[in-house]
């Protein structure tokens, strides 16, 4: 196996694709489907799997431990800021997927030229992740709530949690 030079944040997407699709994959289709390159789908696995995201054959991802590191790490690891005051796309609390649940003057967007709303940006994950999310409404749903971890208190990052523990299919 690869020495592991750390993880990269579209990893995380990768990895929530794959749980997205609920279903035999082929690299060939995450590469589309994430506009990313298949070598880059590759390291990516293979980041995850020396990380213990994923099982060594890269095809069972250890739902569990993912959302611990979410839970715990991803604040951390890829924390986001309240950016400039931009259209975009919803997320964290203002994405459907949380928006009943909180109240807030303040919209967060991923910035987007086509998007529906004006709120304060947050850099997505990786730059195409916007495109792969407007294609997968689960992916879109999971990638909010990571935002919810990145950016909210310690209620929104609880709810957020809570909702993907409910899209990875665990007991909470």
């Amino acid at each position: 196996m690869k020495e592991h030079k750390g993880m990269r944040p579209h990893d995380i997407v990768v990895l929530l694709k794959i749980i997205s699709l609920d279903s035999e994959w082929l690299y060939k289709g995450l590469s589309y489907q994430l506009e990313i390159s298949q070598s880059e789908i590759s390291e990516s696995l293979n980041r995850s799997a020396i990380a213990g995201l994923i099982n060594p054959g890269k095809r069972k991802v250890f739902k569990n431990t993912l959302l611990k590191f979410l839970e715990y790490g991803l604040p951390y690891v890829y924390p986001a800021k309240y950016g400039p005051f931009e259209r975009g796309i919803p997320t964290a609390h203002s994405a459907d997927v949380l928006k009943e649940l909180f109240i807030s003057a303040e919209a967060c967007v991923w910035p987007y030229a086509k998007g529906t709303m004006k709120g304060h940006a947050i850099q997505p994950l990786y730059p195409k992740q916007i495109v792969a999310a407007l294609k997968d409404r689960r992916l879109y749903d999971m990638l909010a709530l990571v935002d919810a971890i990145r950016v909210g208190k310690a209620r929104e990052r609880a709810i957020a949690i809570e909702h993907l523990s409910k899209y990875f299919n665990l007991d909470a």
